[in-house]
């Protein structure tokens, strides 16, 4: 998985910056196929804001956050982006379902 973390008026540290990929560590479980991670942390004013688009094979994530301290929207963006990850991972098992039985003979 490549992570690509940036900030807009903003300085990532590195506490942030593993802050950011501890979380991170929760979603990549659940799905085996990211390709492409990319956050953008903001800051407009009083406004803390974290973006994240995550490509993964056959489908594109976009999620975003906003609090007043940017740990919390990085906890609020986790908890989105996990709720979405772990529905399109639904959708593609409910695709594969169990090919029909043959009738049994009488």
């Amino acid at each position: 998985m490549n992570l690509k973390i940036t900030g807009l008026h903003l300085e990532v540290t590195p506490a942030l910056r593993d802050y950011v990929e501890e979380k991170l560590d929760r979603v990549v479980r659940h799905v085996d196929n990211v390709i492409d991670t990319s956050v953008t942390l903001s800051v407009d004013k009083l406004v803390q804001k974290a973006e994240v688009n995550v490509h993964l094979a056959g489908k594109d994530i976009h999620v975003e956050a906003t609090d007043s301290d940017m740990y919390a929207a990085i906890d609020a963006l986790i908890d989105k982006l996990d709720r979405q990850v772990i529905k399109h991972k639904e959708k593609l098992s409910e695709h594969r379902v169990a090919a029909p039985q043959p009738a049994a003979e009488e």
